[in-house]
């Protein structure tokens, strides 16, 4: 299968070019289509949503199940919900509404503040499988290396797919790699994309912060296409303009006057995307595409260095300067099969699914110090150096072979048929990381570390760009992988009201190997209105590719000033090697849940659902293993095993993925709706979530006879391993309908986090936060409405960082950071207020 088709990066422009001008373009065309449909309704069935009956596809080889009846924790999020939110990102969207999923904000965090991690349950970002129309969605390519939730995984960019061309999100909060294969531990995420037939419906949307910033607009098409004999295409086009945020604090310690100097809060970001879902009928079947290319240009800062720095050039930047990381994100997705039916009544399902995502980093605003200062006749012109460079690019390809196969046997035993499904599945997967330029990554043009460049300070220059140094040659890699699968999955009432479920899945991996998962699920229909459920499995989940091959160097000077290589090793390196680091190897699970289904009173529905997720070597980034101190000299393996060990290959610090600790996670999760409906044909509708984790640490081992588990994976990892994700995230919303008029009050409340990251040994806690958000809806007509609203409408922040009454040990609130960093699950930016136009039409009428 060939690839889906790349767009030109130069569709997108730097910032506010061909951007605003599409802006103004799309406007301009939904003003003028949308002008004749306000003057007119136009017939229900074209131009709102079908009521969403809540019919699950997840989980479940049963057809026609809601969830209420689902034998496992699934919830539908509509598109009514979605469009009373007033975010703009698909990610965002999921964290307000599914108290389970966690959106970190992230800032200063180079790539990861473009594609924020994604989580589920207070698992990480790759233990949780994202489908889109059932079908397994790619990974992104950039990996989290930074102190932020999610270190060292990568997770899928959620954000790539754009909310227009959603319908609705089933979340299966459930351990379900029997079922959909590896990374599906803290549970599945399916994506289902929009299926109108007719109509065209237009939006334009606008906010921003309280703080006259972030300022954001959306505008966006969505298109139904019926043919005669039955098949549609439903094609959507999205354009998001998100303004960066600031809320840094004026800098006390390195600048006088003090003044801001860093970028602290949302990166600037660019977003378009192309998305398309369509089937057509052939024979007895249909044939099926779906995917889409998304484009994303993102602009943050790294830190401020002084105009005293070594690392900065007078000449260029005579008050200090602040690096710029410009980032490109590209990708594209296509799925297409074939379904049809048998002539028992089975139906099959073949299909081919291609996935790709490219992260590009550049720098700007920068300068390479030695390329400065390095002498003339060395190689290079003194007082020269590029201000920007390509530093380098990481691409992942998946593509996905499936053959399904779905029935019903009749097999006399029980109170049903048994529903049975088989089936198998080949996958392979590469991972690429380019090279940037050689200003990027080079010690001078020559990369000669035995040259002596000396900066304004007269000390040894630094060498690469600063800000994000680029890859280098010895870094680049260009592998691949395969896998298949076969999978049989079961469900049967056995005896009257008891259902009995069980899944069994074989996988097998070019590089590490086989494994074998299972589960089985069960639930029990008393006579009175309340069922009781529960499930135990096993799973896995395979080391990914990026963590596999992923491999940074960049070259920094020690504490005794001497020029040293810090590295990011790849696993079954001679590095990791030499400290005895095995290659990886999977990750193994096992699930637990049981809970509580009833309908106590009419319209009032309720789920209790208790959890346990046991994880064994568990991959990890490491923390930063380096020499002891004192030891630049020392040559005793017994005194310095370290320094000893690293020395002969010019590395003065690394890093590693490596399986080191075990978790146990146990949850709560409580679901609870009621509709009450009132005089005058109004509704109120009452939803509570509320969601409670725990994950611990219970084991941690070195592989290595050098490295003690406590120097491989220290504390502050174990503290944002254990606290960075809130412990306690509530949803408590009231939509109350009547007449044209909608109006959602929801309130969020996010338990307390913490980190140590950045001052080791001394945790940092912000504590609990309860933000409210306001949306009301006025419906002019059936086909127009108007959103206005407001996010944290009462203008909540995180506490202020505490500098513990020492600002020589916990510089950072001098430094302007007023909140928080490593972990921050709503943010820092306070109130948005926004407003929003939807216009659905017919043109045939």
């Amino acid at each position: 299968m060939s690839e889906p088709p790349i767009i030109d990066p130069t569709v997108l422009s730097r910032r506010h070019l061909a951007g605003r001008w599409l802006s103004g373009l799309l406007a301009g065309v939904f003003l003028s289509a949308a002008i004749p449909a306000m003057a007119q309704d136009t017939d229900e069935e074209a131009d709102t949503p079908a009521e969403l009956e809540e019919v699950i596809t997840l989980g479940t080889r049963v057809s026609g199940r809601t969830v209420t009846e689902s034998i496992a924790p699934i919830e539908i999020i509509d598109i009514e919900a979605i469009r009373s939110t007033g975010a703009t990102e698909t990610g965002k969207v999921l964290q307000l509404l599914a108290p389970s999923f966690n959106f970190s904000s992230t800032t200063i965090s180079d790539g990861t503040d473009i594609i924020r991690p994604a989580t589920l349950r207070g698992l990480g970002p790759d233990q949780v499988l994202v489908l889109v129309n059932g079908k397994r969605r790619h990974q992104q390519a950039l990996v989290n290396v930074q102190q932020t939730i999610g270190r060292g995984s990568a997770g899928t960019d959620i954000n790539a797919i754009p909310l227009s061309a959603i319908d609705h999100i089933e979340v299966l909060r459930d351990g379900a790699a029997a079922q959909y294969g590896s990374d599906a531990i803290a549970g599945v995420l399916n994506i289902v994309l929009k299926n109108r037939t007719r109509g065209t419906e237009f939006n334009l949307e606008a906010g921003q912060f309280y703080e006259d910033d972030g300022e954001t607009y959306v505008a966006s098409v969505n298109q139904g296409l019926g043919f005669a004999d039955g098949g549609f295409a439903n094609l959507t086009l999205e354009y998001r303009d998100r303004g960066e945020t600031n809320r840094a604090g004026p800098d006390v310690l390195r600048v006088d006057p003090p003044r801001v100097t860093q970028r602290i809060g949302d990166a600037e970001s660019e977003n378009l995307s192309f998305w398309l879902n369509s089937a057509y009928p052939i024979g007895n079947g249909e044939i099926y595409a779906f995917g889409g290319v998304s484009r994303r240009e993102g602009d943050s800062a790294g830190f401020f260095r002084t105009a005293g720095d070594d690392r900065t050039v007078p000449d260029l930047y005579p008050n200090g300067f602040l690096p710029n990381i410009l980032t490109e994100v590209d990708d594209d997705a296509l799925a297409v099969g074939f379904r049809s039916q048998l002539p028992n009544g089975w139906t099959w399902d073949a299909s081919v699914n291609r996935g790709l995502s490219e992260f590009n980093f550049m720098e700007r605003n920068s300068v390479n110090v030695s390329y400065f200062f390095e002498p003339d006749g060395m190689g290079g012109i003194f007082g020269e150096s590029p201000t920007s460079a390509d530093t380098g690019t990481l691409r992942f390809d998946q593509t996905t072979f499936n053959l399904d196969f779905a029935g019903e046997v009749d097999w006399g035993v029980g109170y049903s048929p048994l529903f049975l499904g088989v089936g198998t599945e080949y996958r392979e997967e590469g991972y690429q990381i380019v090279q940037g330029d050689p200003v990027s990554f080079q010690y001078g043009r020559t990369d000669d570390l035995s040259i002596e460049i000396l900066n304004q300070n007269g000390t040894l220059a630094a060498p690469g760009i600063q800000g994000f140094p680029g890859f280098t040659p010895e870094t680049e890699v260009d592998e691949n992988r395969d896998s298949y699968a076969l999978y049989v999955d079961a469900e049967s009432e056995l005896f009257n009201r008891f259902e009995l479920g069980a899944a069994l899945r074989f996988e097998d991996y070019s590089d590490f190997g086989n494994t074998v998962t299972g589960k089985l699920s069960g639930r029990y229909d008393f006579e009175a209105p309340i069922a009781i459920r529960g499930t135990v499995s096993n799973g896995f989940r395979a080391p990914s590719v990026q963590q596999q091959f992923y491999s940074q160097v960049s070259t920094n000077l020690n504490a005794a000033g001497v020029l040293t290589d810090t590295l990011t090793a790849r696993q079954d390196s001679a590095v990791t090697r030499a400290f005895g680091i095995q290659p990886l190897e999977e990750e193994t699970s096992t699930s637990y849940s049981i809970g509580i289904v009833t309908e106590p009173l009419q319209n009032l529905k309720l789920t209790v659902d208790l959890y346990r997720i046991d994880i064994d070597d568990r991959i990890i980034f490491s923390s930063n293993i380096q020499p002891e101190g004192g030891s630049e000299t020392c040559t005793d393996p017994d005194v310095c095993p370290i320094a000893v060990l690293l020395r002969p290959f010019n590395v003065g610090q690394v890093l590693f993925f490596t399986n080191a600790i075990d978790t146990e996670t146990t949850g709560l999760d409580v679901v609870g709706e009621y509709i009450w409906e009132l005089r005058n044909d109004a509704e109120l509708i009452l939803n509570s979530i509320l969601h409670f984790n725990d994950t611990e640490v219970v084991n941690r081992r070195s592989q290595s006879p050098i490295l003690s588990p406590e120097q491989l994976f220290d504390g502050p990892q174990v503290t944002l391993l254990e606290e960075g994700q809130p412990q306690e995230h509530f949803v408590l919303s009231g939509t109350y309908d009547q007449g044209r008029w909608s109006t959602t009050v929801r309130a969020n409340y996010f338990g307390e986090v913490a980190g140590e990251g950045f001052t080791p040994g001394i945790k940092q806690t912000w504590g609990a936060k309860t933000l409210v958000d306001l949306a009301v809806t006025y419906n002019f007509t059936e086909a127009v409405s108007l959103t206005v609203g407001g996010n944290n409408i009462f203008d909540t922040y995180p506490d202020d960082w505490d500098d513990m009454g020492d600002p020589g040990t916990v510089p950072f609130p001098g430094l302007g950071f007023t909140y928080c960093w490593e972990t921050c699950p709503f943010g820092m930016n306070g109130g948005y207020y926004f407003a929003r136009m939807n216009w659905m039409f017919d043109r045939r009428r």
